[in-house]
């Protein structure tokens, strides 16, 4: 008993692991190029996403991991309070999210590298592939190692992948400005230049950017019983990776926007671009691939953090019966090595069929689409599980309450909700910057994704009892 305590005590992450897993899992410079291309419109859908979804989604998680801290996650946070099938739905869209999210990740990979070595393979769909296999079964075979191994990765990639290129373009985005140099972003500060036109919904579309920038805050709650002191330490990581998203995002952003001009912004390599524009005026043009190689280790980071995660509120729920006996099994670090082998297939056999879109931006945002729909419906069971929680478990001790009685409760779950659901709906319509030639095939490939991913886990829910009986 005393070693197995002993091993369990040295098993345990720090705070300042759980603050890098964290910011590795919400936190990235891939965004920029999304946002940039809003212009100054980019404050709106900032602040609307973080005021609707980003601060209600972190003060909902920071609640129900300190009030469950070590039963994992998603999938005993909705399970306490609807029953062991809405917990089993939450962790399989929570999964089903990184699964088609991670997509653009690789693919941003891929357009960094090609970058630095050969700009001509961003286009190249053979090397797009290549990426994603390589990188999908080299990472979910390096967590067969642990949350300890995994972090590690975690904290080197955020701290060099994305914390020194988010600081370095915002840096040299204030000092291209004020030395004097021509900005190609309009700071009027009128109405028309800072509201975008509510009136168009495929404006609005690019909401579904904003609200994926801010999505995955509630993953490490999975990693709650692996944590030092949670009920201390979950909700100092969650106020830190909100106040440092924030920044990093909007002011990112605005570089990015001020310096590359709209139409040359790609969303798979539009940070290169920026670097690209900063270092060649600054006369530093050997950075570029240096830059190119750390946002690249950032992404790989994140990808790291994202594999590991939201598998083990799903092997949570397996060990309940919630699927066959086949799943549960686990190696000696506690890691779902065959859970993680079944998810590595799936994106694999993803990631390379989107490439078969005629253009990359239209298979970029298509995966950002279905992604978000479906971990809308997740982050709805979440918030929904907080309020009844707070009335079926009044007087249960939580570390983090969410300010305000009753009144702060019943507000942040309408705010969260109503945004998720405005969300949901314009999520539907492509947004005009991607010329979609046709709509009909858009939206049936859309719909017909969220539709079948929601369906799946009610329907295996429903067939537990032949494996159980077995």
């Amino acid at each position: 008993m005393v070693k197995k305590h002993l091993s369990a005590i040295k098993n345990k992450i720090s705070l300042f692991t759980l603050i890098m897993i964290s910011s590795a899992i919400v936190i990235s410079v891939r965004n920029f190029p999304t946002e940039a291309e809003t212009g100054m419109h980019m404050i709106f859908f900032a602040l609307f996403a973080a005021i609707g979804f980003f601060i209600p989604v972190a003060l909902v998680s920071a609640e129900l991991a300190t009030l469950l801290p070590k039963q994992g996650g998603i999938f005993a946070w909705v399970k306490a309070a609807f029953g062991e099938r809405f917990g089993f739905v939450s962790s399989w869209l929570q999964w089903c999210y990184m699964m088609i999210g991670s997509i653009p990740m690789l693919y941003f990979v891929g357009g960094s590298l090609a970058f630095v070595f050969m700009p001509a393979l961003a286009h190249n769909k053979l090397f797009m592939a290549l990426i994603v296999l390589l990188l999908t079964w080299g990472t979910t075979i390096f967590n067969f190692r642990g949350l300890k191994a995994s972090g590690k990765v975690s904290t080197f990639g955020f701290l060099l992948g994305v914390l020194i290129p988010g600081a370095l373009i915002i840096i040299f985005g204030i000092v291209y400005w004020l030395t004097g140099n021509p900005l190609h972003l309009d700071m009027t500060l009128s109405t028309k230049n800072m509201i975008p036109d509510l009136s168009k919904l495929t404006t609005l579309v690019l909401l579904v950017g904003f609200m994926r920038t801010f999505t995955g805050i509630e993953v490490s709650g999975s990693h709650a019983n692996e944590v030092t002191n949670p009920k201390r330490s979950y909700p100092l990581a969650i106020l830190f990776v909100v106040i440092l998203g924030l920044a990093l995002n909007i002011l990112g952003s605005l570089s990015v926007a001020a310096v590359v001009p709209q139409q040359q912004i790609s969303l798979a390599s539009g940070i290169m671009e920026a670097f690209k524009v900063f270092f060649h005026q600054f006369h530093l043009a050997w950075l570029v691939p240096v830059l190119g190689i750390l946002t690249a280790i950032g992404a790989i980071g994140e990808i790291t953090t994202w594999t590991l995660g939201p598998v083990k509120a799903v092997y949570a729920s397996a060990k309940t019966g919630a699927l066959p006996k086949f799943f549960n099994k686990a190696n000696k670090k506690g890691i779902p090595t065959r859970l993680l082998i079944v998810q590595a297939a799936v994106i694999s056999l993803i990631g390379c069929g989107l490439l078969l879109m005629p253009k990359l931006n239209t298979a970029f945002w298509m995966a950002n689409a279905v992604a978000c729909c479906i971990y809308f419906f997740m982050y709805a069971l979440m918030i929904l599980a907080c309020l009844k929680l707070r009335y079926t478990m009044p007087k249960a001790k939580r570390a983090y309450k969410i300010p305000g009685g009753w009144f702060g409760i019943w507000l942040l779950s309408i705010t969260g909700l109503a945004t998720l659901a405005f969300g949901f709906v314009i999520a539907f319509l492509p947004p005009a910057q991607l010329h979609v030639v046709d709509t009909t095939a858009y939206l049936t490939i859309t719909i017909g994704g969220i539709t079948t991913l929601l369906l799946i886990p009610f329907i295996i829910f429903a067939l537990r009892r032949v494996w159980q009986a077995k």
